[in-house]
């Protein structure tokens, strides 16, 4: 029985899919926290500092899922 990281596996590996979900997920929320600094929907308009925040955290989760899936190609 082998052990360790030498298993072969079809289709993406985990590290693949671990990259486009945290692109995926970081996305979406981009454009919800843009949404809603630009209209105040759907988080109800408040605390501006922290949808600032949550836009620059999720652009840099987004560039480094970018970077990370690049030097997996």
């Amino acid at each position: 029985m082998r052990t360790g990281y030498a298993w072969a596996v079809k289709g993406l590996s985990m590290e693949k899919w671990l990259c486009l979900s945290a692109m995926g997920i970081s996305g979406l929320l981009l454009v919800l926290f843009i949404l809603d600094l630009a209209v105040g929907i759907p988080f109800g308009g408040h605390w501006k500092v922290v949808k600032i925040l949550g836009v620059v955290s999720c652009g840099l989760i987004l560039y480094m899922g970018w970077d990370a899936f690049k030097d997996w190609r």
